[in-house]
């Protein structure tokens, strides 16, 4: 596989899969596939377009979008033409979204349908280098000179083709490894966001690093199901750039709502998601399992310890004797059924973005179901280090990739070089500066430790840690995942900073503790009315103590607050990709926060 750019991997891939289906999107229930060759010819259109008014080499466009077939082809088009795409979130607000164009300098925007084009009217009188607005679902009454129905502008490109000396393979030979190929702004939780400046060496470095170490390949006929956003560098990365270099297909899920339909349709052999998704389907799991028939209860304990049995067997077809009879028989009654719901074809998951709980990733590798953790960051492209099939901890985050040296500073801190570190912060050179030093070491803001084989385990980001009034430094991530493990329990905050204990904000899940307080026989409660409940209280009570055994008594949640509600985007709460901003909650619910330290 040789390739140094994006662009001449697009053309090798479309040229040696052009009757193939790489894309599938769902319309009036039927999944509809889009062929290489149709692929090809819609990017040439793009890019032509874009030729067309006066965008080119050099030029930054942006996309405004949930994932579609039409993102992922918008984006080709952008780096096919010589230019950068920026990446917006589409839950972004206004005042979010005029910073982000005015900053990258965008010329051109991409816009999902007319919720996405009314926030662009918006703030449209204060975008300093924006000249055409492209509506991606064709929902403009009529196209302008300043605006295009995504039709419309596939037949700009057309005409601009038939009148002008244009080739993508012409253009593709001007494009250099080291050229910007995109601007993804970092979801800061402080200050306006940072434009992170990827080059094609970036990404392709990553590419070729992932497909070496999931040993993947084109024959392998792999095909993925797509719903993480395509703003996010994990998604783009993996599931957008990597599958099409293996000419796999790829299915956009119709919602992040309908995604556990959308498994069982597609089938797909893997799948990128952040931890949030697994800790869900763990507790639905045992939920399920606390109302099933005691023989059902039974068979599935049964199974589950074959699976703790043979885990650390990689390839089963070497089991043997009376343990191959076990895991055969667990197979059939328990390990199938759950790979059945999840599309029964899964090779395995990849986790990212966030910590994985140790206990949610041993379970599902105990029911034969594969979840790769790994770790990085949007300045990395985004992969540093990863478990593999064949090389697998859990608790950890797997080991740095082959083109990737990591190293741990003196105060804890993770830094790594490599091929995928970023060419530094958009028009912010002091970020950059602070970011990376002059031996070309990435500071990650991380906190973490090698294990006596090489596995990188995470400890908590730097700004993160918790020092309290007593001295002792805590890292509040593992606390928080021994909590995210409750299936009562949906979001959690520990918090500690220069006071004498450590708290927590919890948020639950409203339809569990629904469940539970009218098996106690209480209903129709309003959700204030639910947390305050003390058979709630009695129940956080208890799932707090039987998480917070394991560790040390100065680190163990002393006090909790459960919330009325959950912790929200459009409070500042999370940022886009859902991670939660912590100053931001800590801002919001000081007064719930000081009546717990009040109290003692």
């Amino acid at each position: 596989m040789e390739f140094k750019t994006m662009s001449e991997m697009f053309l090798n891939t479309t040229s040696e899969y052009s009757s193939k289906s790489l894309y599938y999107y769902k319309k009036d229930g039927d999944w509809i596939g889009i062929k290489g060759s149709d692929v090809k010819n819609t990017v040439r259109n793009i890019a032509s377009g874009l030729r067309s008014i006066d965008v080119g080499l050099g030029d930054n466009v942006a996309i405004l979008s949930t994932n579609s077939p039409r993102w992922a082809m918008s984006d080709f088009g952008i780096i096919c033409n010589g230019s950068a795409t920026v990446t917006v979130y589409p839950t972004l607000l206004p005042a979010q979204i005029e910073y982000i164009l005015n900053n990258s300098d965008s010329k051109v925007v991409f816009v999902e349908n007319q919720d996405q084009l009314n926030k662009i009217n918006e703030i449209k009188d204060n975008l300093t280098t924006l000249k055409h607005v492209i509506v991606m679902d064709d929902s403009l009454s009529e196209s302008t000179d300043d605006s295009s129905n995504f039709l419309d502008f596939l037949d700009k490109g057309l005409k601009y083709e038939q009148n002008n000396n244009f080739s993508l393979a012409e253009i593709s030979k001007e494009i250099k490894e080291d050229d910007l190929l995109t601007i993804i702004y970092t979801s800061g939780t402080t200050g306006n966001p940072k434009g992170v400046m990827l080059t094609h060496k970036n990404l392709i470095s990553n590419v070729i690093a992932t497909i070496n170490m999931a040993d993947l390949k084109s024959s392998d006929n792999h095909s993925f199901l797509s719903f993480l956003p395509l703003s996010h560098v994990l998604e783009r990365m993996t599931g957008h750039f990597t599958g099409f270099a293996l000419g796999c297909t790829v299915y956009y899920a119709e919602s992040i709502e309908t995604v556990a339909d959308n498994l069982g349709e597609t089938n797909p052999s893997i799948v990128v998601s952040v931890p949030r998704l697994f800790e869900k389907m763990y507790n639905k799991i045992n939920d399920g399992l606390k109302t099933a028939p005691s023989i059902r209860r039974k068979i599935f304990k049964w199974a589950y310890s074959v699976g703790e049995q043979t885990a650390h067997i990689t390839d089963k077809s070497t089991l043997t004797g009376l343990t191959k009879i076990k895991f055969n028989l667990a197979n059939k009654l328990v390990y199938s059924k759950v790979r059945g719901r999840l599309g029964g074809n899964i090779r395995f998951f990849v986790s990212g973005g966030a910590p994985l709980s140790k206990e949610v990733a041993e379970f599902f590798s105990y029911l034969n179901i594969t979840i790769l953790e790994g770790y990085g960051l949007t300045e990395t492209s985004p992969v540093l280090t990863s478990n593999t099939e064949e090389e697998l901890r859990f608790g950890t985050v797997g080991k740095p990739i082959f083109n990737v040296d990591i190293k741990i500073a003196d105060d804890g801190e993770i830094l790594a070089k490599g091929p995928n570190i970023m060419k530094g912060y958009y028009k912010n050179d002091e970020a950059t500066k602070e970011a990376i030093d002059s031996d070309g070491w990435f500071y990650t803001g991380d906190i973490g430790e090698f294990d006596e084989d090489g596995f990188l385990k995470i400890t908590d980001r730097k700004k993160s840690l918790i020092v309290t009034s007593g001295g002792k430094n805590i890292a509040p991530a593992p606390l928080e995942n021994a909590l995210i493990t409750s299936v009562y329990i949906e979001q959690v905050v520990a918090i500690g900073d220069k006071r004498n204990f450590i708290s927590a904000l919890i948020t639950p899940n409203f339809e569990a503790l629904e469940g539970y307080l009218k098996s106690k026989g209480h209903g129709d409660l309003t959700p204030s009315e639910m947390v305050s409940h003390q058979d709630t209280l009695d129940l956080y009570n208890s799932e707090v103590e039987e998480r917070m055994v394991d560790f040390a008594q100065y680190e163990k949640i002393k006090k909790f607050t459960v919330c009325d509600r959950l912790f929200e985007l459009e409070r500042n709460e999370l940022t886009p990709s859902l991670k939660i901003r912590r100053k931001a909650v800590n801002e919001n619910f000081k007064d719930v926060i000081d009546l717990m330290y009040d109290s003692e």
